[in-house]
C-alpha cells in the first residue's frame, strides 16, 4: 500500500492522555516499514501507546520500502508547514524521509526498527522505550546533513557517503538476500567483491586538496555499519566531514582495517589518510553508496548543509 495523506489513519487521544507541553508536537506522524528487520505489530502498537500516554496522537504512514517514504514526506511537506515526523524503522527509510522533506523547519525523531539502525546508535538510543523517552522530552538539536550532486540527481545524506570498494559492497547487496541475512548480506557482497577485485584508483579534491585514494568514506556521523567506530572526530550537529582515504589498492590492507574496527582499535595512519572540508569531490567513475544505499557511480559533488532540520536528542 503506497502511503498518501488520503490514506492515512489517526490514533485517536484517550481520556487519560497527558498533555504535552509543546502544541507543535501534538500530532506526529509516523513513518512504519512493515518490511524493516525488527518490525513487530506489537512493537509498533508498544509505540503508539507509549506515545498517546504522553498526549501525542501519531498520524501513521505504512510505507513498504524507502522508495515510498520520499513521496510520503513530499506530501507532508506540502501541507504541513513544520512537520514533526517521527521514523520508526531503518537508516534507509531515515534517508528518504529527509529527501522528502529537505531542508527547512522540520523536527525529526528516530526509532530502532530496521535493519540498520547506525542513526540511532549514533544518538545512543539504547532501545526502543528509550528513544521514546527522548521524544516524549523533546529535546532537539540542528541536525547538519551532506548534499551529493551526480550529473543526474541529487540527495541528501546523514551519515555517510562512499566511494570504491564502499560503494561497490553496497551496489553488490542483493534484495533477497538483504530480507534474509539482514547485515549479514552486506558481508556476502564484499565477499564477492573481494574475489572480483578492482584495484583501479580515483581521485578526490577535499577543500581544494587532492588525494588519490582506492576508497573514499565521507563521515557525517563517528559510526560504520553499525555501531563500529570508523570517525570518532565526525559530529551529526556540527557541519563539515571527516574523510576517510584509503590509499593502498591491497587487499590485505582492507583485513586490517576491518581487523581494527571490529576490536575498536584506531586504524593507524599508514592505512587511512584523514582529510577535513565542508566541499568535496569525487573524480573517478565508482559506485556511490549514501546511508547504506546505492545511488549511482561518479563523478560526484559533495556540499555539507548546516541547520537542515532539529533531530530529537
Amino acid at each position: 500500500m503506497a502511503c498518501s495523506l488520503s490514506q492515512r489513519y489517526v490514533v485517536r487521544r484517550t481520556r487519560t492522555a497527558a498533555k504535552h507541553p509543546d502544541p507543535m508536537y501534538s500530532s506526529p506522524f509516523l513513518i512504519i516499514n512493515p518490511d524493516s528487520g525488527s518490525f513487530s505489530r506489537r512493537r509498533i502498537t508498544q509505540v503508539v501507546d507509549s506515545l498517546k500516554r504522553s498526549g501525542l496522537i501519531p498520524v501513521i504512514h505504512p510505507v513498504r520500502n524507502p522508495a515510498e517514504a520520499l513521496p510520503c514526506c513530499q506530501a507532508i511537506r506540502r501541507v504541513q508547514e513544520h512537520p514533526f515526523v517521527i521514523v520508526a524503522a531503518g537508516d534507509g527509510t531515515f534517508n528518504a524521509v529527509i529527501n522528502g522533506l529537505g531542508p527547512g523547519p522540520s523536527t525529526l525523531a528516530v526509532l530502532p526498527l530496521g535493519t540498520s539502525n547506525v542513526l540511532a546508535a549514533e544518538l545512543g538510543i539504547s532501545s526502543l522505550d528509550d528513544g521514546i523517552a527522548r521524544i516524549c522530552a523533546g529535546k532537539t538539536k540542528p541536525l547538519s546533513v551532506g548534499l551529493l550532486e551526480l550529473a543526474a540527481s541529487r540527495r541528501y545524506f546523514a551519515l555517510m557517503a562512499g566511494s570504491g570498494l564502499d560503494g561497490a559492497v553496497v551496489d553488490g547487496v542483493r534484495p533477497g538476500e538483504k530480507r534474509l541475512l539482514k547485515q549479514g548480506a552486506y558481508a556476502l557482497s564484499a565477499f564477492r567483491a573481494t574475489l572480483a577485485w578492482d584495484s583501479e584508483m580515483q581521485e578526490i579534491v577535499a577543500d581544494g586538496k587532492r588525494c588519490l585514494c582506492h576508497t573514499v568514506v565521507v563521515c557525517n556521523a563517528s559510526r560504520y555499519g553499525g555501531s563500529f567506530r570508523l570517525s570518532p572526530n565526525s559530529d551529526l550537529f556540527r557541519p563539515g566531514f571527516e574523510i576517510a582515504c584509503v590509499t593502498s589498492s591491497h587487499r590485505r590492507g582492507y583485513l586490517a582495517i576491518a581487523r581494527n574496527l571490529l576490536l575498536g582499535r584506531r586504524t593507524p595512519d599508514t592505512a587511512i589518510t584523514w582529510l577535513s572540508a565542508a566541499e568535496l569531490e569525487f573524480r573517478g567513475t565508482k559506485a556511490i553508496q549514501i546511508d547504506g544505499d546505492f545511488v549511482g557511480y561518479g563523478p560526484a559533488r559533495i556540499t555539507a548543509v548546516a541547520d537542515f532540520a532539529q533531530l530529537i536528542m
